[in-house]
């Protein structure tokens, strides 16, 4: 009878410490499952803030987030100086007649302190998410006032090569072209007469 109680004894101490270790290994089993719901670095990075120099940008000239520095969230962004030129033909009454959504009244389409003829923070940089509002297509700068294959009164701008979409130098898309809205643009702001973030909002810092 002793004999069968001090069985009885080892028996649930054993069954007690099996459920011990088998919970502790199923906490170390989890653990990598569960590190796989957390963002990698790369993702992490691919979505942070981009910093980008402005300082010695010209007139005209833009500079291409994904070609020239990397990428914000995985998408091309263009920085675009524009020139006194430039800024005046965005009013021209002609012009807004020839453009689907001039004032930029489709939500979402910019931040709301972009709301405006430049779409911008500051009149004479254009921020924009370089992807055509189609299919996706990457439009081309066709910055020059001339007559083009696709438009005999071309003012300068953004021509798709996929569909023939256009847009104009505050990235607003013409009426009777595939693409529905404008280009986007993104969150930004100035951190000083030489940076720009994207990424961050004006309400979070704007110089």
């Amino acid at each position: 009878m002793a004999e069968q109680g001090v069985n009885g004894g080892r028996r649930r101490f054993l069954t007690a410490t099996t459920a011990v270790v088998g919970g502790v290994g199923a906490i170390f089993v989890a653990i990598p499952f569960v590190q796989t719901f957390q963002p990698s670095a790369k993702a992490r990075s691919a979505g942070a803030p981009v910093t980008v120099d402005i300082s010695k940008l010209e007139e005209g000239q833009m500079l291409r987030i994904g070609a020239d520095v990397p990428q914000w969230r995985g998408q091309p962004i263009w920085i675009l100086k524009r020139s006194p030129a430039m800024l005046q033909e965005l009013d021209n009454a002609e012009h807004l007649e020839r453009l689907r959504d001039p004032q930029s009244e489709v939500v979402d389409q910019q931040p709301d302190y972009a709301k405006n003829a430049a779409r911008s923070l500051r009149p004479e940089y254009a921020v924009l998410v370089g992807i055509c509002t189609h299919l996706g297509c990457s439009p081309l700068f066709e910055p020059e006032v001339k007559p083009q294959s696709f438009d005999a009164d071309w003012k300068g701008g953004f021509f798709c090569p996929c569909h023939g979409s256009k847009f104009d130098l505050a990235g607003r898309v013409y009426q009777g072209v595939p693409a529905p809205t404008n280009l986007l643009v993104p969150p930004y702001r100035f951190d000083d007469e030489r940076h720009i973030t994207i990424g961050l909002s004006a309400a979070e810092g704007a110089a």
